[in-house]
């Protein structure tokens, strides 16, 4: 028996990371698991990865049309959402003086809008009794340097967490936080393309970590199934950090 056994999950940006290692341990504990991505042929590669108990449904959560596509996909498979766990987003180093509206507009659509419009268009579909999660960051209570506009959209979703997980009370619908800390992810990977600087940053990374190293996503996955499961039934309006101590120390 799965902890996740007959229910029905939703991981945005589940391609690859943090995203595709949850969604990879939901259907290992027996979930369907819906996941989005942008890109058609990682979206692909990433369900049949995960196994028959996906379904990919390519979108960008920042675009409405895209998340409304999502969900009218869930329905029409007759199904009602058990857990969802609002991960996708992502960043760039920008210092103060260099940051653009670009800049902003696609962090703050990407991490705020699109993780807010991910969980209200669920709604209608969430059944009572649901946990949600969302992915914050250790930057959001940080104050790393040239990542100031990624820092302040991850702030915005702990905040998110605390005013849902109130709002959402009357219907038992629990909602939680992650904040990972450095993690060996793609996304990690792409801030960096030199490969020699890249090797420098994450041996900093690693350096600031009291466990002596940076996380692998399926350490989050496995405290994204603690926040799915009823393992945590009593938990919300929680921000969990997976940071080997990072923030804590």
């Amino acid at each position: 028996m799965g902890q996740l056994d007959g229910k029905t999950a939703i991981v945005t940006g589940g391609t690859s990371g943090i995203g595709l290692a949850t969604a990879q341990r939901f259907a290992a504990e027996g979930a369907h698991v819906f996941i989005t991505g942008r890109r058609q042929e990682a979206l692909d590669a990433a369900v049949a990865q995960i196994g028959p108990r996906a379904t990919g449904v390519r979108g960008d959560v920042s675009d409405l049309a895209d998340l409304d596509r999502l969900y009218a996909t869930v329905a029409e498979q007759g199904r009602r959402i058990d857990v969802l766990f609002a991960n996708a987003g992502g960043g760039t180093f920008s210092t103060l003086e260099q940051v653009t509206e670009q800049h902003f507009d696609e962090t703050f659509n990407s991490n705020v809008r699109g993780t807010l419009f991910t969980v209200q268009k669920a709604l209608p579909l969430l059944n009572d009794g649901a946990s949600v999660i969302l992915t914050s960051s250790t930057a959001g209570t940080a104050g790393a340097e040239a990542f100031g506009v990624y820092a302040a959209s991850k702030a915005a979703i702990r905040s998110f967490s605390r005013t849902w997980a109130n709002e959402l009370k009357g219907r038992a619908i629990r909602v939680n936080a992650i904040s990972p800390g450095p993690i060996e992810t793609p996304g990690i990977d792409g801030l960096l393309p030199d490969p020699e600087q890249r090797a420098q940053v994450k041996g900093f990374f690693a350096s600031q970590v009291a466990l002596g190293r940076m996380g692998r996503p399926d350490e989050v996955a496995s405290t994204a199934l603690f926040l799915a499961s009823d393992q945590s039934s009593f938990i919300t309006g929680v921000e969990l950090f997976v940071d080997g101590g990072l923030n804590q120390i």
